[in-house]
């Protein structure tokens, strides 16, 4: 059952849905007070076709273009991204690719505050610096308020973040994901997936979070095989962006748990893709939290269509979608895992899951999934 107490949080936040929207994007900025753009993105996305194409629809607007997000967002690009925004005194950050671009942008605005001594402390406050997102993946993190970035030294993730760093507006185009290889939609698409399932059953979610959750979930393992099997089927591209949506429209009122949690801290130590991480740790951390959460477990089968055996009808979408199962496919090591089993309780999204979680329990999910 859903917690019986709980306080929900809206955001201020604009979401724009539907083909062709990005030509909406200028304006779309300038809602949100924009007049010295800095465009936070990749180089492979700012040479493509659909980032000339943005570049154009933000016009004179755009002053800085930062083009170096890698994956996991590494420290040193953040600070070099931080660097730049300050030379050239941009008052909104646009940015455009997956979960890192979103992340580094979002990092951008929450160091702004500190640096300003203005951090927002609630939901009440406005942002110092806005921040409009464009996604081409299903990260869902263009409208979570949190960010990850990882120590390159160390190889540990990290975040931060606040009521004030959810990105003030999305603009979702599904156009723009017609781009995205088969076997990344696999991999965002599980990531996806894995956001709404933990926030079905986290024990911080609303009611609201619960009822999206579920509704994702629902639609995700229905367009995520349609996607993959034919890339260039715009509805069913337009589906699984929606479910992405749903998916980080949930995360605003729910944690993430051990399932998250471990898939940070591979992807900071080993460099695995974040959502390769979730496709395969999601459905062992299912059954590690099986006996604590039957019925939200129950809930999230039947919206897979297996009300009986929720963690075998994810392992059967990542099959089917063409990933692997294992980790010690995916470049993982035995030591790394040791070495994520130890790091394990220190983490935030670990230490919130509704079973708790020591070393040992995060062993016997990783191993499991080895």
């Amino acid at each position: 059952m859903t917690p019986s107490s709980w306080t929900h949080t809206g955001y201020a936040q604009r979401i724009v849905f539907g083909a062709g929207s990005l030509g909406g994007l200028g304006k779309l900025v300038r809602d949100a007070g924009g007049r010295r753009v800095l465009l936070v993105t990749t180089a492979g996305r700012l040479a493509s076709g659909d980032g000339q194409r943005l570049v154009r629809a933000l016009g004179r607007d755009l002053v800085s273009t930062f083009d170096g997000v890698r994956s996991h967002v590494p420290t040193s690009s953040v600070q070099l991204a931080a660097t730049q925004a300050r030379r050239d005194g941009v008052d909104c950050v646009v940015s455009f690719g997956g979960g890192s671009c979103a992340d580094l942008g979002k990092a951008l605005c929450f160091f702004h505050e500190q640096e300003q001594g203005a951090p927002g402390m609630s939901e009440f406050d406005r942002p110092l610096l806005p921040h409009v997102c464009v996604p081409t993946t299903y990260s869902g993190a263009e409208l979570t308020p949190f960010f990850g970035m990882t120590d390159e030294t160390t190889r540990r993730k990290t975040g931060a973040g606040g009521p004030t760093i959810a990105p003030v507006a999305v603009l979702y185009d599904p156009d723009l994901t017609r781009s995205m290889p088969p076997r990344v939609s696999a991999e965002t698409g599980m990531n996806a997936l894995a956001h709404c399932v933990e926030a079905a059953y986290s024990p911080r979610r609303t009611a609201e979070a619960e009822a999206i959750a579920l509704a994702g979930v629902e639609r995700i393992g229905t367009a995520l095989p349609a996607v993959v099997d034919d890339p260039d089927d715009i509805d069913a591209r337009t589906e699984m962006l929606a479910g992405a949506a749903l998916g980080g429209r949930a995360l605003q009122n729910a944690g993430m748990g051990v399932h998250h949690g471990l898939a940070q801290l591979l992807g900071a130590r080993t460099g695995i893709p974040h959502g390769l991480a979730n496709a395969v740790i999601l459905a062992h951390a299912m059954r590690f939290n099986e006996d604590a959460v039957p019925a939200e477990l129950a809930r999230v089968g039947a919206a897979l269509g297996d009300r009986d055996d929720a963690p075998g009808a994810v392992e059967r979408l990542a099959a089917r979608v063409g990933l692997p199962s294992r980790l010690s496919e995916c470049g993982v090591s035995e030591e790394d895992v040791d070495a994520v089993a130890l790091m394990a309780e220190g983490n935030a999204n670990v230490q919130h899951n509704p079973r708790p979680v020591g070393e040992a329990g995060a062993r016997s999910i990783l191993e499991a999934a080895y």
